[in-house]
């Protein structure tokens, strides 16, 4: 290892964190590719780990059309309430903040130690943006980021599935009883492509209790809780917008208008609204 290269020491879940980077990372160096993102290329560069598992992967390609329609609801969200706040749950080594800050915003980065400790390599705090270390499913961060003041955007992009439904349920009532006027802003899995992982041409190089674990196959279970939550607004990746999809190659673009069947549908996108007049605590 190089004097400068960084070691990656993380838990088997975390791990899932770098499919991400290295999605950003090639599509910013085919230079005209679905994302502009040269810290993701430095971050690679510089990280002691084998990504030759998941080189030429489709779902590289799928982890960043995924984060682009994610920065669309967030640019939605900044548009509309400047001075929000923004929680990335599970950020990883994600550079969502240093790609759409509007200079206003308060935003925390929330992940579990080990991945807050990576990701301290090469991030900073600054006035408007903190790194907290915890899991979604504590609740000692909250009273830090309830001080910020709302309305508050909560992004989880590929992190829910990898935990139970007991505990997406647990996660989304914590949040939901304490913040008012709330987004939150999550993807699923459904059961098929939980039951396909084997195959898949990521997770199939990891090990089985990094693999997802929330099988979700109607979003409405979520309004069923009884939390407040209501369903805003839900996209599949055939609902990228056009301003997305004239990013990707000819033969996607071509597949998503004239052969939508043979395109998955398995995973999903949702923006759920909690209404500011429920009473918070």
């Amino acid at each position: 290892m190089a004097a400068d290269d960084v070691n990656v020491d993380l838990g088997a879940v975390q791990e899932t964190l770098l499919i991400p980077l290295l999605g950003r990372a090639r599509e910013t160096q085919k230079g005209r590719g679905l994302i502009h993102d040269p810290n993701a290329v430095e971050i690679v560069e510089q990280l002691d780990y084998d990504f030759s598992k998941w080189e030429g992967g489709q779902s590289l390609m799928g982890a960043v059309l995924r984060t682009r329609m994610f920065d669309q609801w967030v640019e939605e969200f900044l548009n509309r309430e400047p001075l929000g706040t923004v929680v990335e749950i599970g950020c990883g080594l994600n550079t969502r903040f240093d790609r759409l800050d509007n200079g206003s915003a308060t935003w925390f980065d929330l992940d579990l130690p080990d991945a807050i400790e990576l990701r301290r390599r090469f991030f900073v705090d600054e006035p408007r943006r903190t790194m907290i270390s915890g899991s979604v499913l504590d609740t000692d961060w909250m009273q830090q980021v309830h001080e910020a003041g709302g309305p508050w955007l909560f992004v989880s992009e590929a992190v829910l599935i990898y935990l139970d439904e007991a505990e997406v349920r647990q996660a989304m009532t914590q949040i939901a009883e304490r913040f008012r006027p709330t987004w939150f802003a999550f993807d699923t899995a459904d059961q098929t492509m939980v039951d396909g992982q084997a195959t898949h041409d990521a997770m199939r190089h990891m090990s089985r209790e990094s693999w997802f674990t929330w099988a979700c196959d109607d979003p409405g279970v979520i309004e069923s809780w009884g939390i407040g939550l209501q369903l805003d607004e839900t996209k599949t990746f055939l609902d990228a917008d056009p301003s997305i999809v004239e990013s990707l190659p000819f033969v996607y673009r071509f597949v998503s208008r004239y052969l939508p069947f043979v395109m998955r549908r398995s995973a999903s996108h949702y923006k759920l609204n909690l209404a500011s007049t429920a009473p918070g605590r």
